[in-house]
């Protein structure tokens, strides 16, 4: 049986929230033993398994800090959804390749996922706007 809207947005949300307190355990808990995690344009493509994702958010972890998550909207089919959401916080680190040097900054996702049907996140792949980043980095 397919996860409803509710349902989905209720992993999701729990991921990001995750992510918002910098616990790379926790999200890889919302992550299957088997996930795709493609991050569009990460130098090392996508990954495969909870252990090729965790240095992707090891680095983020490090990058970006006080991150929030602003959903704009969201889209559902069976057992997948598309988010629209705005990101925004600091970055203290180097996000994408750039000196953040703790200044603010925000950009979109698109996040497209796949459920498993026990709920965890299958496959997840995900854009951010970085042009929008470069702009706002390459300000300061």
């Amino acid at each position: 049986m397919p996860l409803s809207p509710t349902e989905m947005d209720a992993r999701m949300d729990a991921h990001f929230g995750f992510e918002a307190r910098d616990d790379v355990g926790g999200v890889l808990a919302t992550l299957a033993a088997d996930v795709e995690h493609d991050i569009v344009g990460w130098p090392t493509g996508p990954t495969h398994g909870r252990d090729g994702a965790r240095p992707f958010y090891e680095q983020l972890f490090a990058d970006l800090a006080d991150g929030k998550v602003e959903r704009l909207r969201r889209l559902y089919g069976d057992n997948f959804m598309v988010d629209d959401s705005l990101w925004s916080g600091r970055a203290p680190g180097t996000p994408f390749g750039l000196a953040g040097g703790g200044r603010p900054l925000s950009f979109r996702l698109l996040h497209v996922v796949e459920f498993a049907d026990d709920g965890a996140i299958r496959r997840e792949n995900v854009w951010v706007d970085l042009a929008a980043i470069q702009q706002q980095l390459a300000a300061g």
